[in-house]
């Protein structure tokens, strides 16, 4: 297996049977408004370009997976660090058959999307030689997760593959602890740029929570989320330094923009 990463939570998980294109964000520097205008400095989002080489890797893309998109169904509301314009335009345009949770399928169809597993959690479905099952994700701490489209992770095994669990934009719950200790994944994705808005509470996972993450994970855990968007503060350099403080550095891998990491 190989994971492709590109941007912010956008990568591509190549494997024997498929290529996976997770949480499609393809816009241009800049295209998408603040994400905060007073908790952190109100740049326009993404802060960096897709890299170089992001048009060949998405040029081999079989299948997507969305962990989350919408709120209400309403598209002024839609997380577009995960389906943007652009995202969604190279999924239609493609015909790429999309994997989501059953919540949302309704939403994306409504775009010309091609749905093609609609997942509840904890419910696995067949999925190239092996199965993919839906894990909750909430998307922030407090109150403000009701209002964060609350989405999903997944958990993917293929037969000859490592075990792939992909956690999406959410907090350190007890579902999440029950995927690691349950299923025991091989690699897992994390979202780690400990996400604010202006008010509330943290909507991705604190330092601390990363920290717990990774030492009850079994296998290598893989940090994305990361230097891309106005309001995630968590730096690579952060988490490098936090890791070897806690002797978590051979657990955890920190891909750049543009990296393939074989795993």
């Amino acid at each position: 297996m190989k994971i492709h990463h590109l941007r912010n939570a956008t990568c591509v998980i190549e494997t024997s049977r498929a290529h996976i294109l997770i949480d499609p964000m393809l816009c241009d520097q800049g295209k998408l408004p603040p994400f905060s205008m007073f908790r952190f400095k109100a740049k326009r989002n993404p802060l960096v370009p897709l890299p170089q080489n992001s048009n060949r890797i998405l040029e081999g893309v079989t299948h997507c997976c969305i962990t989350h998109s919408q709120t209400f169904g309403i598209k002024a509301l839609q997380h577009t660090d995960h389906l943007d314009a652009k995202g969604e335009a190279f999924l239609v345009k493609r015909n790429i058959p999309v994997i989501t949770r059953a919540e949302d399928a309704p939403y994306l169809r409504k775009f010309g999307i091609r749905v093609e597993h609609e997942l509840n959690y904890w419910q696995p479905q067949s999925f190239e030689g092996g199965t993919i099952m839906a894990v909750p994700a909430k998307h922030g701490h407090g109150w403000n997760h009701h209002l964060m489209a609350n989405g999903a992770g997944y958990y993917i095994t293929i037969e000859g593959e490592p075990s792939l669990y992909i956690g999406g934009d959410t907090v350190y719950t007890k579902d999440v602890k029950r995927l690691l200790t349950d299923y025991k994944p091989d690699i897992s994705l994390v979202a780690a740029g400990s996400a604010q808005l202006d008010i509330g509470p943290p909507i991705l996972m604190s330092l601390d929570e990363i920290i717990s993450f990774i030492r009850d994970a079994p296998g290598t855990v893989i940090l994305n989320h990361l230097e891309a968007l106005n309001h995630c503060p968590t730096t690579r350099q952060q988490l490098v330094e936090i890791f070897q403080k806690h002797g978590l550095s051979d657990k955890a891998m920190i891909p750049e923009d543009g990296e393939t990491v074989q795993v």
